[in-house]
């Protein structure tokens, strides 16, 4: 019996190797030879690489205009990030009162006896948000008893005489209470000149370092080291008082503003401690109403 044989598969020749290339003069560098194209699978990875940092560098922009967005907002516009209120009150916008026809401003040329021709009761300041309003100084006329009673009663009878002589033309008052318990009230009187409303205010009142006279339930005064005009241009003359401490149970914060024929008195007490930032605030705007 034969044995098989195995037959091996044939060998194809060799290629001939490809005549060799007869080398070039030299001359300029010749430009580079364009890279290789790259691979499919290369070519998707380098695309989704790209789509990533895209997408880091979008997010990254978003994050910086949201970021700028809120430094440049007010913080308490923007939910969540409120800050603590400083103390002010919410007081309406202020706008001054129209003049009657052909009347000037009281601190303008040609008008020497710096009159307030505008109603005094448009001229008061109007109470802020969430105030109860004190509804017998509800921003009408009120009479000289009615002004006079914020003093001690020793004094209520000189002072109404003393409005009779000056001859007073017209008290506008305005009073309201915080939920906090700050009760304010705001006094404006309107004489014939402001040499008259000068001279009530030396003489009868008696303002200077101290308030002069004392109001009622009160003890003594002396000027707030904390108020500070020393950037105010107004025309107006400004005396604010704190009371001495201790004050007892209840603390009371006053202040005169003089503006031509108008003197102001504003008061404000409150149970335990009067605070400055409403105090000041409010003198500061009726102060703007009345320059």
């Amino acid at each position: 019996m034969t044995e098989p044989t195995t037959e091996t598969a044939p060998v194809p020749p060799m290629p001939e190797a490809p005549p060799a290339v007869p080398a070039e003069p030299a001359g300029p560098e010749a430009p580079a030879a364009p890279a290789a194209p790259v691979p499919v699978r290369d070519r998707r990875v380098l695309r989704a690489v790209i789509r990533w940092t895209v997408a880091v560098l979008v997010c990254g922009s978003l994050g910086a205009g949201t970021a700028a967005g809120i430094t440049s907002t007010e913080r308490r516009d923007v939910p969540g990030l409120a800050t603590e209120s400083d103390g002010r009150w919410d007081y309406p916008k202020l706008s001054l009162p129209a003049l009657p026809k052909d009347t000037p401003r009281p601190f303008t040329e040609g008008n020497r006896e710096e009159i307030h021709y505008a109603d005094e009761r448009k001229l008061l300041l109007p109470a802020p948000a969430t105030a109860t309003v004190d509804k017998k100084l509800n921003g009408g006329w009120v009479t000289s008893k009615q002004f006079t009673a914020e003093y001690e009663e020793g004094k209520r009878a000189d002072l109404e005489l003393a409005l009779k002589d000056y001859a007073v033309r017209h008290i506008a008052a305005r009073g309201w209470t915080m939920p906090d318990g700050t009760a304010s009230r705001v006094y404006l009187l309107q004489f014939d000149s402001a040499a008259s409303a000068d001279s009530f205010k030396d003489d009868e009142i008696g303002i200077g370092a101290t308030p002069g006279a004392t109001l009622a339930g009160t003890a003594e005064f002396k000027l707030d080291p904390d108020w500070d005009t020393s950037g105010s241009d107004l025309p107006t003359a400004t005396y604010v008082y704190l009371e001495n401490p201790p004050a007892g149970a209840e603390e009371t914060r006053q202040a005169y503003v003089v503006a031509g024929d108008t003197l102001a008195l504003i008061v404000q007490s409150r149970k335990g401690k009067a605070h400055a930032v409403p105090f000041h605030q409010t003198v500061v705007l009726q102060n703007q109403l009345l320059s």
